[in-house]
């Protein structure tokens, strides 16, 4: 029963999605959930991105502080960012003066034009402006045949204002974020955002939670942060694809494994020189059934890791 409900939800959300981007509804606030203090999100879909869907598949949110507004990602499409808009003008008059881009993924941040007005900084990783110079136009293309024409029109590159090369504290009034930009790992422009006021971590797509973990950077590097991501003090974590909120660092479990077997298939292989479109079908196997759009995303990972790990 469980299931069928978040079936019936899921459907309702695509179907309200569809209408707006289409123009045939007014600017519906995105369903939020207050998980800590001043601190909401919006629990996405766990689903590729679509003309139905609007793209919204990616865990997005904001923090209200004593004088401004943070948003953290903006999601899959404009009309999903605009819908994030009107939902924190649902909740507070405050300015919005941080857009904050977890990394560089159409599903996190193709809603950035939603935000762009006077007084409002965009803030990303050190790598993330020459990221979406390079990668922006061909994201575009490709997103055009399963989104459609009308929404992938509105999107536009808004690289950051603010760049993170290490970490930064941003003040929201009598409130500190607290953001760390992290070496080469899900891509080589992941950052993290802490609240310290509520011990919240939004983690991005550092953290994939019942969604297979997409690796589009460094196997190696997302393995050598682990045990410091882990040590970030945080009471809950908001992974960039899942459930939230999630208990920290427990979270991150399931993840390592996936990346250590990954890892481990993939060495094996090319210890016995197994070639690449072989190795591909047989690598993390073991954990097909615990991982939703493992068949979309595992031979992508794998590759990627075969590539970079034959080279050790």
């Amino acid at each position: 029963m469980r299931n069928f409900l978040r079936g019936l939800a899921a459907a309702a959300l695509a179907l309200e999605l569809a209408s707006v981007a289409l123009g045939q509804g007014v600017e519906t606030p995105l369903p939020m959930e207050e998980i800590a203090r001043g601190v909401y999100v919006h629990h996405a879909i766990v689903s590729l991105m679509t003309e139905e869907n609007a793209g919204a598949i990616a865990n997005v949110g904001f923090i209200v502080g004593g004088a401004a507004v943070a948003v953290i990602d903006t999601g899959g499409s404009v009309a999903e960012g605009r819908r994030l808009r009107a939902a924190v003008r649902a909740v507070t008059d405050k300015p919005i003066r941080y857009v904050i881009d977890t990394h560089d993924h159409p599903d996190h941040l193709f809603g950035n034009a939603a935000f762009v007005d006077n007084g409002t900084n965009f803030v990303g990783h050190a790598a993330l402006s020459a990221a979406m110079a390079a990668r922006m136009d061909y994201y575009k293309s490709t997103f055009r045949r399963s989104m459609g024409d009308e929404l992938i029109e509105e999107v536009r590159s808004v690289p950051p204002t603010l760049l993170v090369e290490k970490e930064m504290v941003l003040d929201l009034g009598s409130r500190h974020l607290v953001l760390r930009a992290w070496p080469a790992a899900h891509t080589d422009t992941d950052l993290t955002v802490f609240d310290e006021e509520t011990a919240t971590l939004f983690a991005g797509d550092l953290l994939f939670v019942e969604h297979v973990p997409v690796l589009d950077g460094r196997l190696k590097g997302w393995l050598r942060l682990m045990d410091e991501l882990a040590a970030i003090q945080a009471e809950r974590a908001v992974p960039g694809h899942g459930p939230v909120p999630v208990a920290w660092p427990d979270a991150l479990g399931d993840e390592r494994r996936y990346l250590e077997r990954l890892a481990l298939d993939m060495r094996a292989a090319i210890a016995k020189g197994t070639p690449l479109a072989d190795a591909v079908k047989k690598a993390a196997t073991a954990e097909k059934d615990r991982w939703a759009l493992f068949d979309e995303y595992n031979a992508r990972n794998a590759t990627a890791a075969y590539q970079e790990l034959e080279w050790e």
